[in-house]
């Protein structure tokens, strides 16, 4: 049954990402996130409420509102960087860097978790590698060069956070229920947001202009179905956090189709054998966990 979770996180994450490229095109990055985690913590207002009123709550305990807002932390970095990220870089291109996660994933989990890995993981590594390589080619062919981009940069950065958020995750699993985890960092983030952006408001001198769109409605729809089944899929006897998130990785096809098909970026020929290289690589990953 996790493996239809983690299908379920994999689609809406493609979802997500073409929303928020629609999103933020031309528009204030901050002022879109912050409405974000507003959205997500009104959607997810009735688990915090029924957390605050039952007594037996984990969440009565300070200490586990911290490991929350650690987590509020990690992710709401992830996503700033993101969101600029995605702003500034073809579709394509962006949705490339981000598949590359499951390799972080499986290194994380093999040096926090106890996993060994096989040849063929080792494998699904180096194609890895190979495929953000062949990323950084072929965005200096477009003008985005690997050394010296900025939001290229970005976008890494961006992934690892997410990497090790989705690492913390399968310990917060252990300790949390998944809706009560996804309602308060939802919440802890909305907290971060604001104070973002009153300092924003105060500080700077001049800021890129806000236009209000339904696509900044739907990323909170989104990425609240993706985490809420990922944590699911997490909090399954017998889940594996590196399956899982290689499973999850397959959102990058539905953002690179919309880039292709919609958007008509350039390139294509490359950056299909960059997918190409992809799949093969999360092929021997998967392969080599089941093995």
């Amino acid at each position: 049954m996790w493996i239809a979770f983690a299908l379920i996180s994999a689609v809406c994450l493609g979802f997500y990402d073409v929303v928020k490229k629609v999103a933020l095109n031309g528009n204030n990055v901050f002022t879109v996130l912050f409405l974000n985690t507003l959205f997500c913590t009104l959607f997810m207002s009735p688990a915090l409420v029924a957390t605050l009123t039952d007594m037996g709550s984990n969440f009565v305990k300070p200490e586990n509102h911290l490991l929350i807002f650690i987590k509020a932390v990690i992710v709401t970095s992830s996503w700033l960087l993101g969101y600029f990220a995605i702003k500034h870089l073809p579709l394509t291109i962006q949705s490339s860097i981000n598949a590359f996660r499951p390799v972080l994933v499986l290194v994380g989990a093999m040096i926090i978790f106890g996993e060994q890995l096989n040849t063929l993981q080792w494998i699904g590594i180096i194609l890895g590698f190979i495929s953000l390589l062949w990323v950084g080619f072929i965005g200096k062919r477009e003008g985005f060069s690997l050394r010296h981009n900025k939001w290229i940069w970005a976008g890494l950065l961006s992934v690892g956070l997410w990497a090790i958020s989705g690492l913390y995750d399968k310990y917060l699993m252990t300790r949390f229920k998944p809706i009560n985890v996804e309602a308060w960092y939802s919440f802890y983030q909305l907290v971060i947001m604001s104070f973002v952006m009153a300092c924003i408001h105060k500080f700077a001198k001049r800021r890129s202009p806000f236009q209000w769109r339904w696509s900044i409605l739907m990323i909170s729809v989104f990425i609240c179905i993706a985490d809420l089944t990922y944590f699911f899929a997490l909090a399954e006897p017998g889940s594996l956090v590196s399956i899982a998130s290689m499973v999850r990785r397959g959102s990058a096809l539905v953002a690179f189709f919309y880039g292709i098909f919609i958007l008509h970026e350039r390139d294509v020929k490359l950056k299909i054998i960059d997918q190409c290289i992809l799949i093969l690589g999360v092929f021997f990953l998967v392969l080599g966990s089941l093995s």
